[in-house]
């Protein structure tokens, strides 16, 4: 049990995500019916799976709403924004349920449950109290099935046999809801309810079903259509349509394959009109060699019983169910199957361990390729760079395995943005882009905090209110925007908004009254927007629910650079901000390039690296090269770690490249290639800047990974600090000569 429920709990979680962004859909499009349709089989797909599990308090709840949907199908009631309020509420109040079930509790407690009756209380006051003492039952119709043998006997009639499964009742289907389905695109004319199955009272199991079913049916429908009405039980019952006309040979080879009485199921057919009393007799007569007065005598008219279905429908021991929300989710189910076939379920802690191995993999065979290239013999050096080549394909099919689409966070943010915006009067448009970029999903798991803050802090303090935007020439709805691509080996994710902009005054101003920064001093406009993510720091002039506090903005900073990323802003007045968050697409196992400082070896990043080239003459003695034209800034390991010993007389220049800069790191020697598994630095050296791991050689000793990002972004800050003196200087120089 603990596993059904286990694997219940994250489809429901699932069904709930889709109900979510089927709400949201319909707020656009209140009559939709393929909306309408996927948000009740979401719902009824959460209540089978809780009555399977024998979850009361799940199915109590779900069924009242599944009630509402009902009728929001038939177009009894109009979706509105606070019914889709509403809705949303419940489908969060469902979740809230999963994890009392989640957590092994009997039922939810006092303040949840009180919760739920609100919630059922405010569905059967306002959409729901024209039902009166139904409101907790299905809202459908009774059903009218036809007596046997009653009315007219019509020719050109499709001839329907069909044994329903005995788990079909297990699963929360009702057959009964087939036949009024059926009744949708045609008209049943003769209906015989076959329960030959049933055993005796004291032998039933009341959740076994025992029922089939002959029809004579008029409609225009192809025999597709009607295949179609029984989709959803298709592999849970047995079949079988004739079309009007059918030759003799076809009814009786029916008869032959169905498992009651030959004779039984003749004597039906005579009676619905598909066949003649004549030609049944003529028919077993040729198929089965009976004797002439045995046939007569078995296919003599007898007392029709009242059908089964009719009885179960007065004693309403059978609630029907609308049969189109079946027929949808057998869709659904039928497509899920397919995408079963090609998708399992693997537990993270076994995919995090098979990337452990991997890893551990890597760095063997870099030590048996290094003592392979010792040894100078050809065929074993061969052999273990086919086993290299074989290592690294595993190692990038192990991390795709982790590779998952970022779309899935953002589609969350929908439903934060309606709330929200309804909550501070403001009216605003989410525009999701490059949703099938994909992450490790480590990383998309952790990213999720982040970017709710800088959602959030947009809505309230970028966008401004409609009557705002309408007075400076914007349009009333504002804009938000998500967005994600790959760029440099890295992804970048942006949010952007078409609001006011960040005000440089007042952050400046907030900056020298907290002692940020030094009255007078020059800053750019990159380093003033930086500050709003000091810890405690907020130009808000009012707090709110949203933000204004000043704590939000520090943590998205930390915990992105927690993922060796980074965050840069821009923003102009009037006109909206730009938050881009870098980050690297693995936290695992990368390729890297190996470079020799003296007797270390360090590692970068292969994606971050340009080329490679021979530093001049010049460069030995400047912090920078003209590399075709363009001024290249250098880092020197040597003396950035405070290396002892004399350069080598030529040394090397690896330019690389993050966030569109470019700066060049001087080397002692180039060591090629290197599939680097990246190992976390302990705490004592979580603050070195310049270093973001360190790695296992094929040697055994240890090198370190260099950090490209703030390698590059200490150039950029140097460079920047120069031409302020130079300006400076200038300044001097100009006001001594006046």
């Amino acid at each position: 049990m603990d596993e059904i429920t286990s694997v219940f709990v994250t489809e429901s979680r699932e069904q709930i995500a889709a109900l979510e962004s089927a709400l949201l859909q319909l707020e656009n499009s209140p009559r939709d019916d393929d909306t309408l349709n996927a948000i009740f089989r979401s719902a009824h797909t959460i209540k089978g799976g809780a009555g399977v599990i024998e979850c009361g308090y799940i199915v109590a709840f779900t069924h009242v709403v599944e009630n509402l949907l009902d009728r929001l199908r038939e177009h009894a009631i109009n979706a509105d924004a606070d019914l889709i309020a509403l809705l949303l509420g419940c489908a969060d109040h469902i979740g809230n349920l999963l994890g009392v079930l989640e957590s092994g509790a009997a039922g939810p407690d006092a303040n949840l449950a009180a919760d739920g009756d609100a919630l059922l209380a405010r569905l059967q006051r306002d959409w729901l109290s024209d039902e009166g003492s139904r409101a907790g039952l299905p809202s459908v119709a009774p059903v009218q099935l036809e007596a046997s043998g009653g009315g007219a006997v019509e020719s050109d009639c499709w001839h329907i046999s069909v044994r329903f499964g005995a788990d079909v009742l297990r699963n929360g289907m009702d057959p009964l809801s087939f036949l009024r389905y059926l009744g949708s695109i045609g008209h049943i004319v003769h209906l015989e309810t076959l329960a030959d199955a049933m055993p005796e009272a004291a032998e039933m199991d009341p959740e076994t079903c025992y029922l089939g079913f002959e029809i004579s049916f008029a409609s225009g429908a192809d025999k597709a259509a009607i295949e179609r009405v029984f989709d959803f039980v298709r592999d849970e019952c047995t079949l079988n349509i004739l079309p009007p006309h059918s030759r003799l040979s076809d009814y009786i080879a029916l008869i032959n394959t169905l498992p009651e009485d030959s004779m039984r199921l003749g004597e039906i057919l005579v009676r619905i009109g598909a066949l003649t009393q004549g030609e049944l007799e003529d028919g077993l007569r040729q198929q089965t060699a009976v004797p002439a007065d045995e046939v007569e005598s078995a296919t003599a008219p007898a007392a029709a019983p009242q059908p089964i279905g009719e009885i179960l429908v007065e004693r309403k021991v059978v609630q029907s169910e609308l049969v189109d929300a079946a027929i949808a989710r057998q869709k659904q189910v039928t497509e899920k199957k397919a995408a079963e076939a090609r998708l399992i379920r693997i537990q993270a802690d076994k995919l995090d361990r098979l990337i452990d191995l991997v890893g551990e993999l890597v760095i063997a065979g870099a030590s048996v390729n290094l003592l392979a290239g010792r040894t100078g013999v050809g065929e074993l050096i061969e052999a273990t760079s086919l086993t290299g080549r074989l290592v690294e394909s595993i190692r990038d099919a192990a991390l795709q395995l982790r590779m998952v689409q970022i779309g899935e966070t953002f589609n969350r943010f929908h439903r934060v943005v309606r709330d929200t915006s309804r909550e501070m009067g403001k009216e605003i448009e989410l525009s999701v882009s490059g949703g099938d970029t994909e992450l490790d999903k480590s990383m998309v798991e952790k990213i999720g905090d982040p970017l709710m803050h800088l959602v959030r802090n947009a809505m309230d303090h970028g966008l401004e209110l409609p009557a705002v935007r309408e007075a400076s020439g914007k349009p009333a709805r504002g804009r938000l925007e998500l967005n994600a691509f790959h760029d440099s080996g890295s992804i970048v994710i942006e949010v952007a908004d078409d609001g006011a902009g960040l005000n440089r005054e007042r952050i400046l101003a907030k900056a020298v009254e907290r002692g940020l920064v030094q009255p007078g001093q020059s800053l750019s406009d990159a380093e003033v927007y930086n500050l709003i993510f000091e810890p405690g720091f907020s130009t808000a002039e009012k707090v709110t629910n949203i933000s204004g506090r000043g704590v939000g903005m520090d943590v998205v900073r930390r915990n992105i650079q927690g993922l060796r990323g980074s965050v840069d802003v821009s923003s102009e007045p009037g006109k909206g901000s730009r938050f881009a968050i870098r980050l690297p697409l693995t936290l695992a196992i990368i390729d890297g390039f190996l470079v020799g400082v003296g007797n270390a070896a360090y590692v970068i990043p292969l994606d971050s690296v340009v080329e490679c080239i021979e530093l001049g003459v010049d460069g030995s003695v400047r912090d920078y090269v003209n590399l075709r034209g363009e001024v290249l800034p250098l880092v020197r390991l040597r003396q950035l770690f405070g290396m002892a010993g004399e350069p080598p007389g030529r040394q090397n220049v690896v330019v690389v490249q993050y966030a569109g800069n470019k700066s060049g790191i001087v080397v002692d020697q180039l060591m090629g290639e290197f599939q680097t598994v990246i190992k976390p630095l302990g705490n004592l050296f979580r603050n070195i800047r310049g270093i973001g791991g360190s790695t296992i050689l094929g040697s055994g000793e240890v090198a370190l990974i260099l950090d490209v990002q703030a390698l590059v972004q200490r150039c950029a800050s140097r460079e920047a600090q120069r031409a302020e003196g130079a300006d400076a200087g200038r300044a001097l120089l100009a006001a001594a000569a006046t």
